[in-house]
């Protein structure tokens, strides 16, 4: 079983580039929104440009990294079973099914904003962007620790980060609003 810290290491570059990709496209989802409110020639060159960058971002490292992720996750724990045993995995393969949720809603603002429909503001997509956060923090907070027992610290923890994540982007928006005038 040399291999298992390999699929490990696999499985772990796997992760962070997925995530690397939920951390981008939303930002991109912004530009985008922000650039379809704009006036022509700037639209039209602005919006082609961003819906390019996304469909690389998504479809080329997104997309790829979470299949291999999943793939090696699986792997893993076909060659660890007794790791579902343990009451830190099953919560943390609860945020895994959220964040797989996650990437499926993205992936529908991804087509609409693709397809020049836009729904949403930038100021929901600012806030979109930090859902990926949220799990993140949980995952790795379980992984590491693999204690799913003190569940009030826990969620204390991201609730202050909910917080200070608001916080941060009202204090930003006010700054924006502030620089640009609006």
């Amino acid at each position: 079983m040399e291999y298992y810290q390999y699929i490990k290491s696999f499985h772990l570059i796997f992760v962070i580039t997925w995530f690397a990709g939920l951390f981008y496209i939303p930002r991109l989802f912004v530009y985008q929104i922000e650039a379809f409110h704009k006036s022509d020639p700037e639209k039209e060159i602005l919006g082609r440009q961003l819906k390019v960058m996304a469909k690389r971002l998504w479809y080329i490292i997104t997309w790829p990294s979470a299949l291999l992720a999943t793939i090696f996750a699986t792997w893993l724990i076909l060659l660890q079973p007794y790791w579902l045993e343990q009451t830190w995995m099953l919560v943390k393969l609860v945020f895994v099914v959220l964040l797989i949720l996650y990437h499926l809603k993205t992936h529908q603002y991804f087509k609409q904003l693709q397809n020049d429909v836009v729904k949403k503001s930038s100021g929901f997509m600012r806030i979109w962007n930090e859902g990926a956060t949220f799990i993140l923090f949980a995952v790795v907070f379980l992984a590491i620790l693999k204690s799913a027992i003190n569940w009030v610290w826990g969620i204390i923890g991201l609730l202050a980060l909910g917080i200070l994540i608001m916080l941060g982007y009202k204090m930003y928006k006010a700054i924006r609003e502030k620089n640009t005038g609006n």
